[in-house]
């Protein structure tokens, strides 16, 4: 039984009755493509390697997803941090999430990223984010920021709330907040209906990755 299989089951026992989840497994990037357009999830969990070769078969069937079916969220899992993969899905970051499979080890944070993905938010792994700020060429608009308002972004980037990024660095929500306007505004991110700005302050430099 591959771990997907396993986690599907470990929700369907814990998850059901816990947070009002249910879940179905499948067994290859065809299966679900063919399981989200006949049941339409709120969220599709992905691993990035899935048969037959066990190589992106997953990664492609997310982006895939992401085209076919925009009202579904996508939890992208993998071993390790795959930049390119992560760019190339991080286009649209609306209901998406990235993450690696030990996170899925505490269930009351994997149902969490769940909720954001599903509500439109994101959830980036914090190893996934330092990685990707790593591999950004789009450095400029990273110079201008101070290094608290990196690490307030970062946060932002996992789908951190102000609370709690004020709780992470034991200071008001007002001191966030400021951060946060500092960062819209060195990043030329103007007002917009989308919602989208806390996400695209990350995202926008990471285009290039790859």
């Amino acid at each position: 039984m591959s771990w997907l299989r396993a986690l599907a089951h470990r929700l369907r026992a814990l998850a059901l009755a816990t947070f009002g989840f249910r879940a179905l497994a499948v067994a290859d990037a065809d299966a679900l493509l063919a399981a989200v357009a006949e049941h339409a999830p709120d969220v599709a969990v992905v691993d990035i390697r899935l048969p037959p070769t066990q190589t992106d078969e997953g990664v492609r069937a997310a982006v895939r997803l992401r085209e076919q079916h925009p009202g579904t969220g996508v939890l992208l899992f993998s071993q390790y941090v795959e930049t390119a993969h992560a760019a190339r899905l991080l286009g649209n970051p609306a209901g998406f999430g990235y993450l690696l499979k030990e996170r899925v080890a505490d269930i009351a944070e994997f149902v969490g990223a769940l909720e954001r993905i599903a509500a439109g938010g994101t959830a980036l792994d914090p190893e996934v984010v330092s990685q990707l700020f790593g591999a950004s060429r789009r450095t400029n608009a990273l110079d201008a920021l101070t290094p608290r308002e990196r690490e307030v972004l970062a946060l932002m980037a996992e789908g951190r709330t102000n609370h709690a990024i004020a709780t992470a660095f034991t200071v008001s929500e007002r001191a966030v907040e400021k951060h946060i306007a500092n960062i819209f505004t060195k990043l030329d991110l103007p007002p917009s209906d989308t919602g989208n700005r806390r996400v695209l302050a990350v995202l926008r430099y990471l285009e290039s990755t790859g």
